[in-house]
């Protein structure tokens, strides 16, 4: 097994449109990154985090030392919750700004992370809100620099241009992209993710696995897509349950976190479309509800829509959770085979387990087509995503 000749202790630098410090010990190198951002005039930032992560896992003990350290004045913005809102996204902002904040550190999973790009743009454009950003009222070209300090293996939100936001009057979670949000810098460092509840190791890795297939799958996808795919699924499939017997077995969370950075550059290239488009949806009007939970539910069906149009890539990328899985599969089997492993993983839910119900689908398809930026990732995928084909998915996942 050729991991075993990896030091996973040596800090590497994995450069993508980001510089990622990747490896245990990682956040150490957030007094490098202070220093260059010092030097380039950044005398000011804010800090994105939720309540409690950014503190439970040592991170902040870290951080604000080094702040102190490079005489770098701080405002702490810690009430960012799972799907951010753009609420909160106004309200950062209007601190940051009126702080004189020329940079942004974020501290946690997508979510910080995600609200903590979108603080960057308003930085920039101060006459601007959320809602202009999420409803595609502007193009923005640039943001203040980011850090992103990383504290799940899920989203791959360190090392792409992509964030979401939900805007609450409306039941809408759109995504944007834009080469200005990449990261100047990312932390992946396992040691920090080792408090993770048995649920959220669950629902992250779930949530890679989402990321690569669709990358895999659509109109945009490419040979490398394909091949970051089956490299992310394989380390999921192996990592996963040991990351679940053991959480403090720092070599599983290692290969969980490379996996799920690679799923992050894996759709920045081939980017998404079904699973995505009708998740978001889902947790925008159930904002209590997991994204990886809800891709979780509606994977199963998503394969099965698709399976006739990818299956040579499909049989090729899901073998390591699908040992048996051939081109020679029918779509149903396919189906039944990624449900029977995320069973394994801990997550039968269906969408009646978390609250919805057949009176629901009419809405949720709705939200698909007219929420910004989610009819785009449907027309990149793999089969006709119309209305009926939307509907038959949640009726599926049911």
């Amino acid at each position: 097994m050729w991991e075993k000749e990896i030091d996973i202790k040596e800090i590497k630098e994995i450069r993508t449109r980001s510089l990622v410090y990747f490896g245990i010990g990682a956040i150490n190198k957030i007094d490098d990154i202070l220093i260059d951002l010092k030097s380039k005039g950044v005398d000011k930032l804010i800090v994105m985090s939720g309540k409690n992560a950014y503190k439970s896992t040592g991170a902040w003990d870290v951080v604000e030392k080094a702040l102190k350290k490079q005489d770098i004045g701080y405002i702490n913005y810690d009430k960012v919750t799972p799907n951010p809102t753009n609420e909160a996204i106004d309200e950062a902002s209007k601190l940051a700004l009126d702080f004189g904040a020329k940079a942004v550190i974020a501290i946690g999973g997508g979510s910080p992370i995600d609200a903590g790009k979108s603080v960057a743009i308003l930085i920039k454009y101060p006459d601007k809100c959320a809602n202009d950003i999420y409803e595609f009222k502007f193009s923005p070209s640039e943001a203040a620099p980011i850090v992103a300090i990383n504290l799940t293996h899920g989203t791959g939100s360190e090392t792409n241009r992509f964030a979401v936001a939900t805007i609450v009057e409306k039941d809408y979670k759109p995504a944007i992209a834009y080469d200005c949000i990449y990261p100047t810098y990312a932390i992946d460092d396992p040691s920090l993710m080792t408090k993770l509840s048995d649920k959220q190791t669950r629902y992250v890795s779930i949530d890679a696995v989402n990321h690569v297939i669709e990358a895999a799958t659509s109109k945009a996808a490419s040979a490398y897509t394909v091949c970051l795919a089956r490299e992310v699924i394989d380390n999921v499939a192996k990592y996963l349950p040991q990351a679940l017997k053991d959480p403090e077995d720092l070599n599983a969370r290692y290969f969980l976190a490379y996996g799920a950075m690679l799923g992050g550059v894996c759709f920045d290239n081939g980017l998404l479309h079904y699973t995505h488009a009708l998740e978001h949806p889902l947790s925008a009007i159930k904002h209590e509800l997991s994204h990886g939970l809800g891709l979780a539910i509606l994977l199963p069906a998503v394969i099965e829509n698709i399976w006739d149009n990818k299956k040579q890539t499909l049989s090729y990328i899901l073998k390591p959770i699908a040992p048996s899985i051939t081109e020679n599969t029918s779509a149903k089997e396919a189906s039944n085979m990624v449900y029977e492993w995320l069973k394994s993983a801990g997550v039968p839910n269906k969408l009646k387990d978390e609250g919805f119900s057949e009176k629901d689908i009419d809405k949720l398809t709705e939200l698909a087509f007219t929420t910004p930026s989610l009819e785009g990732l449907l027309q990149i995928a793999p089969t006709k995503a119309d209305k009926k084909a939307v509907s038959e998915i949640y009726r599926k996942s049911l």
